[in-house]
């Protein structure tokens, strides 16, 4: 696909295929102080017993490399607590839905009191009802809200989470008109929906949809019909679901073209636009607004991880190391069930590796994100990161 959306312009040609996965990391191990809800059963006498399920075993070099990294984080994680001992146990899924919920119900008859994992939302749901029988809950590394509720938690950052808090922050600037730009396919679907959510929610009022087929013509002839909807909705901002690895340097380059002007009418976008400094010289970004963790929190994260493995760590890898420190913070606080979903829920919720993060009770969780910007050229961030919940942007 992004073969010949790099035949567009020649400036689009230097931007890399920088996929578009929804994080990267920080660091601060210590948990948000406050009294949790104990449930029933269970102890803290001994270490907790954590089943990590991750992608190795296929075969893949890739799939390896993102299991030893995912690892390496968790590990990390459990370097970092104070005052509670953890059983580890790691089991290749190899990316197998089947492998995946026979390691799962094999981990939970060996006495594993949480899963953490799988990678795939797919398999985390199938997982989730294996497990679901035994009281057990899985902290999955997924940003699939459609396999999220029950047991099953997500860790990965969500459309729903980016897209409001960009929603909200629009709203407080002053915006109030939206035309939502998005692929036709499942990702775009998945965006469309979170953004029109969002955009509700904050008092934002749709103004349009243009959509479009994954294909060089199609995105180039939707141009114009973006134009259109927002000529006739009187618009005031444009927010694309596209990230660098689709069709957002295209859209950077010909909605200005087309008469949208960053300086005439506000960009969002749903992707992280920080992950590929290449985009930051194309036009149409300039000025715009997206959704990314503290800066500073995820430069100490990459650095205290390159400094223990001698490796940078995957753009997942702050799934791993959020998931073993909630787990570690919940069983340092005891009760007679450290991790029930009544605690794994609680509203004060924990400091990850890139800031705050809680779960909410359908599964899904919220996240302390920044306002960044493109700015000339360079990034910078317009509006920090929460530190706790309830403040500013919650």
């Amino acid at each position: 696909m992004v073969t010949f959306f790099k035949r567009v312009r020649n400036v689009v040609k230097s931007v890399a295929l920088a996929g578009g996965m929804m994080a990267l990391a920080a660091c601060d191990p210590s948990m948000i102080p406050g009294p949790i809800t104990p449930g029933g059963g269970g102890s803290t006498d001994g270490p907790v017993k954590v089943a990590l399920l991750v992608p190795g075993g296929s075969g893949s070099a890739e799939l390896d490399r993102i299991a030893r990294s995912l690892e390496n984080s968790a590990r990390l994680a459990i370097s970092d607590m104070e005052g509670v001992e953890v059983d580890l146990t790691v089991y290749n899924t190899q990316r197998n839905t089947g492998v995946a919920v026979s390691a799962a119900t094999q981990a939970v008859a060996a006495g594993a009191d949480v899963i953490l994992g799988p990678l795939d939302g797919e398999a985390a749901a199938a997982v989730g009802v294996a497990v679901a029988g035994t009281g057990t809950n899985v902290l999955a590394f997924s940003n699939n809200t459609a396999i999220a509720g029950g047991n099953v938690f997500l860790l990965g950052q969500t459309f729903s989470d980016s897209a409001s808090r960009l929603a909200r922050y629009a709203r407080s600037q002053g915006k109030s008109r939206v035309v939502v730009i998005h692929a036709r396919d499942v990702a775009g679907e998945a965006g469309r929906v979170a953004v029109a959510r969002a955009l509700a929610q904050a008092g934002l009022t749709l103004a349009g949809t243009t959509s479009y087929n994954l294909s060089l013509q199609d995105v180039t002839a939707a141009a114009p019909a973006v134009r259109s909807a927002a000529s006739s909705s009187g618009a005031d901002a444009l927010f694309l679901t596209s990230n660098t690895a689709g069709a957002l340097p295209i859209f950077a380059e010909l909605l200005p073209e087309a008469g949208l002007s960053p300086d005439k009418i506000q960009y969002l976008g749903l992707s992280r636009w920080d992950l590929d400094p290449r985009l930051f010289s194309l036009k149409g970004v300039q000025g715009g607004w997206f959704a990314m963790p503290d800066r500073s929190r995820s430069a100490a994260f990459q650095g205290r991880y390159s400094g223990a493995v001698g490796a940078s760590p995957h753009p997942l890898a702050f799934t791993a190391y959020d998931g073993m420190a909630a787990i570690g913070a919940l069983w340092a606080q005891g009760g007679a069930n450290p991790l029930a979903t009544s605690a794994i829920t609680r509203g004060q919720g924990f400091q990850g590796s890139n800031g705050i993060l809680r779960f909410r009770a359908d599964g899904t969780n919220q996240r302390g994100l920044a306002i960044g910007s493109i700015q000339n050229g360079q990034l910078v961030t317009i509006d920090a990161a929460p530190n706790s919940f309830g403040g500013a942007g919650f």
